[in-house]
């Protein structure tokens, strides 16, 4: 595991590639069978593949989604509550795996 430096994370896609992609995948692999796999897969591909993982300090990550994230999955795959509920779940995973893989949840 690379040390985590938050100065490094501004340049997260050069430092943190490979820690990214982990924590997005575990997020999926923890939702997958879970929720609605229409929802699952829609989010994934079309709404957080466009998403922002930033450190806010203090070991706290947030996603940010793009302003047209909902525009951006239709037609929505099940109904508006569901994939709300999904993506809600699916971006605190994806911040509770960054916790997790830079080591900030001892």
């Amino acid at each position: 595991m690379t040390a985590f430096d938050p100065e490094k994370f501004e340049r997260k896609y050069e430092h943190y590639f490979e820690e990214l992609e982990t924590a997005y995948s575990n997020a999926y692999q923890q939702l997958h069978g879970q929720v609605d796999s229409a929802v699952l897969r829609t989010i994934d591909r079309q709404v957080l593949s466009e998403s922002e993982p930033v450190y806010d300090g203090d070991g706290t990550f947030r996603v940010t989604l793009p302003d047209d994230a909902k525009e951006t999955a239709r037609p929505l795959p099940g109904d508006e509550d569901t994939f709300d509920a999904v993506l809600e779940e699916f971006t605190d995973r994806i911040e509770d795996e960054l916790r997790r893989l830079f080591e900030f949840d001892e």
